[in-house]
């Protein structure tokens, strides 16, 4: 009899170990999935983003062709597209994985499109750079762009958010915590008040 029991409670040991190993193996592998999930979603972003500071200096190129335009919103953009260069330099797991260093990211290409938007503003004032096949063309493909990354924003957000609340459920987040998984919640971009409003240009002569 005795021998028996311990023959049971052996096969009961075993069987609830080979549960908990499946039921572990199941968190890991649905946090890996939404972690790859969450991380081709920040590579659209990235592309998007990038596609715009590429734009960028064609964009300047142009308006720089008219006598006295202001230089003050030439530069300011100018400026803002380096400060996006340098921080798009170590846009990797590293920003993903730092909230502040997301925040900087997000400021940085935030002021690129609030400089945008300025000169688009001030472009207003001059036809003779609207009327131009070049500057219409770019205008084209910048407000595509722009359109592009407001989708991407609110699809990594919708990712990012989908996996976050899979890490703090229970019984991921117990653990992730007991067995010191690497896995860490994603940050989000914020909203802002005009920043991702695709640029409005008027073709129209004053």
């Amino acid at each position: 009899m005795k021998k028996t029991a311990l023959v049971g409670c052996l096969v009961a040991l075993v069987a609830v170990g080979a549960i908990l190993a499946f039921v572990l193996m199941g968190q890991y592998n649905s946090l890996v999935s939404g972690e790859q999930e969450v991380e081709q979603a920040w590579s659209q972003v990235q592309n998007v983003y990038q596609r715009r500071a590429d734009l960028v200096p064609n964009l300047v190129a142009t308006v720089k062709g008219s006598a006295n335009f202001e230089q003050e919103t030439l530069t300011a953009v100018v400026e803002a597209r380096s400060r996006v260069g340098q921080i798009s330099q170590a846009a990797t797991q590293e920003i993903l994985d730092d909230p502040q260093k997301f925040a900087q990211f997000q400021q940085a290409q935030d002021g690129l499109s609030s400089a945008l938007s300025r000169l688009l503003v001030v472009i207003e004032r001059y036809p003779e750079i609207q009327s131009t096949v070049a500057f219409r063309d770019l205008m084209t493909q910048l407000e595509g762009t722009e359109n592009r990354i407001t989708v991407e924003r609110r699809r990594f957000n919708e990712v990012a958010q989908a996996y976050n609340t899979r890490l703090l459920r229970f019984p991921a987040n117990l653990v992730v915590r007991i067995l010191g998984w690497h896995f860490s919640k994603r940050p989000y971009f914020e909203a802002t008040p005009t920043a991702q409003e695709a640029p409005k240009v008027d073709f129209s002569a004053d």
